[in-house]
Parts: C-alpha cells; sequence; structure tokens
C-alpha cells in the first residue's frame, strides 16, 4: 500500500513537471510571436518616423504620381521606380510562372528514383545561389543577348541593360522558390484522389489538370502570390541589370529603375542630404508595406480557396 503511494506520488510530481514545462513552452512561444510583432511595427515605426521630413515637405500625390527625380533640384518623383517594378514583376512572373508550375508538376507527379531527387536536388542548389551571381551572370550572358539578339528581334534597340534583362534573370531566380512550394503542396495530396480518378477512366494529366491542380490550387496560388513580393523586393539584380535610368520607360527594352535599385544606387552618395535621404527612406517604407501586403494576401486568399476548393 505505501508502495503504491509512493509511486502515485511520483507519478503525480512527474505529471506536475510536465505541465510546469508545457506553461512555460507556451509562455516562451507566446513570447517569439509577440517579439516577431514588435519587431515588425519598430520597423514600420522607425521607417515611417523618417519619412515624415520628406512626406511634410511634398505631396503624398505628388512624390507618387511625379516623374521627377532630381535631388539636386528638389523633385522627388517616384513615379518611373514604382513604373519600372511594376514591368519587372509582371514580366518576370509571366515568364517564371508557368516553367515553374510544369515543373513542380513534372517533379511531384512524373518524377521517379534517382531522377527526381537529382531534379529536386539541382532546383534547391539553385535556389541557394546568391543574387549578385544571378547578376554577374547575367551581365555576362543575357546583357549581351538582349542588347544583340532579342532587341533587334522585336525591332528596338537596347544596350542590354534594362526591364527585359532584368525580368529574364529575376524569373530565373524566383522559379526555384516557386517551385518548391508548389511540389509540396501536390505531394501533400493524399493518393486517394489520384486512385479515385484514375479508377474512373481518367489519364495521368487529365486527373493532374482537373484534380489534383484545382486541390492544390490554394498552395500553388500563394506561392505565385510570394513570388510576386519576392520579385518585388528583389535589390541586387534590377540594381546590377536594369540601367539606373530615373526615367518611364517607353519600350521593356530600355533602361529603367525599380524602388530597390533607386535605395541601393542613390543612398549611399545622398545619405548626407536630410531629405534625399528621407525620400529614400519612404521608398523603402512602400517597399515594406507592399511586400507585406502580397504575403498578407497569399495567407488570405490560400485560406479562402482552400475553403472553396478542397475536396
Amino acid at each position: 500500500m505505501d508502495g503504491q503511494t509512493e509511486t502515485e506520488v511520483a507519478d503525480s510530481k512527474t505529471l506536475e513537471r510536465r505541465l510546469r514545462y508545457e506553461r512555460l513552452s507556451r509562455y516562451w512561444l507566446l513570447g517569439a510571436g509577440l517579439f516577431a510583432v514588435a519587431l515588425f511595427a519598430l520597423i514600420v515605426l522607425t521607417l515611417a518616423h523618417r519619412s515624415i521630413p520628406i512626406v511634410a515637405e511634398h505631396s503624398l500625390i505628388e512624390l507618387l504620381t511625379s516623374a521627377n527625380w532630381d535631388p539636386a533640384q528638389n523633385e522627388f518623383g517616384f513615379l518611373p521606380a514604382i513604373v519600372g517594378t511594376i514591368y519587372v514583376t509582371i514580366l518576370s512572373m509571366a515568364i517564371g510562372t508557368p516553367i515553374a508550375i510544369l515543373a513542380a508538376i513534372y517533379i511531384a507527379e512524373y518524377a521517379q528514383g534517382r531522377t527526381k531527387v537529382l531534379v529536386a536536388s539541382f532546383i534547391d542548389v539553385l535556389a541557394a545561389i546568391p543574387g549578385v551571381i544571378f547578376g554577374l551572370v547575367g551581365l555576362i550572358v543575357v546583357v549581351p543577348f538582349v542588347g544583340d539578339y532579342l532587341a533587334p528581334a522585336f525591332g528596338s534597340h537596347s544596350i542590354g541593360l534594362g526591364i527585359v534583362t532584368v525580368s529574364l534573370v529575376m524569373a530565373i531566380v524566383v522559379t526555384p522558390f516557386i517551385i518548391s512550394l508548389s511540389v509540396e503542396s501536390l505531394e501533400a495530396l493524399p493518393d486517394e484522389l489520384r486512385e479515385s480518378s484514375l479508377g474512373v477512366g481518367a489519364t495521368k494529366w487529365e486527373t493532374i489538370r482537373t484534380v489534383l491542380l484545382r486541390a492544390a490550387g490554394p498552395g500553388i496560388f500563394s506561392a505565385i502570390l510570394l513570388g510576386f513580393g519576392r520579385v518585388f523586393g528583389a535589390t541586387i539584380v534590377p540594381a546590377m541589370l536594369i540601367g539606373g535610368q530615373t526615367a518611364i520607360p517607353d519600350s521593356p527594352f530600355d533602361a529603367g529603375e525599380t524602388l530597390p535599385s533607386l535605395i541601393v544606387n542613390d543612398f549611399g552618395e545622398l545619405m548626407s542630404i536630410p531629405l534625399t535621404q528621407s525620400a529614400l527612406i519612404f521608398a523603402g517604407l512602400m517597399l515594406l508595406v507592399i511586400v507585406w501586403l502580397f504575403n498578407f494576401g497569399a495567407m488570405f486568399i490560400r485560406r479562402r480557396l482552400q475553403r472553396r476548393w478542397q475536396y
């Protein structure tokens, strides 16, 4: 009887200790989550505070709609950089998204054994390559290709540096990211979906097109939106390849500017000028808010589509 009581006491202490660890773990996780939220809020507030001088000097509409960027003349029009950023983002995603989805389908549904491992490992390696390497390869390979062959084929003249060049390279940069997330979404689907569709006489491609892509659609669409955010905020590749022309481009083959490249190219030499520094920090604030909206939109749309599409 005493032995049984001692066992019960020991079990009670063990349970109490486990519950204490559980509470501590919950507090640690809550603290980590609150720290992440507080850090994001602190960054936004810091950038917003440092952006006050330029917003006080020039109206928000003027900053966003003016096409003149000349800090020496107290002109801070972000429109050329905004247009360049939109051009690069849309062209990059238009080139990269179809390739990424088709590659994800091949890896998840067709590739097998060593072939699947080999292709997936190369995708992972491609995703891990630093952006500056892509920029260097773009300077060596893509710039001459665009200037000597692609632009003349479309009846345009280009020095090679420009929006199309950045878009081609950024399509390569973002493709592995979209592929990885899309493969995860496809491979997470239960085998019963495939077996049921094949069992009623559908071909493999019909199963993929009508069943699997629909079921994995929320994850794939979320990956595409996250890819948009990744391209929108890209820095080193646009800074190296876009040409640094602060004017609204007349053609995709023209040199241009993006918001990240504008910050990189101008901040170092102009940071001693308070108003220019404030303008560039305001550009960073716009980038942060827009990329956050892309990420939030991806999460929101994924949840909505899951409720609508999932079986």
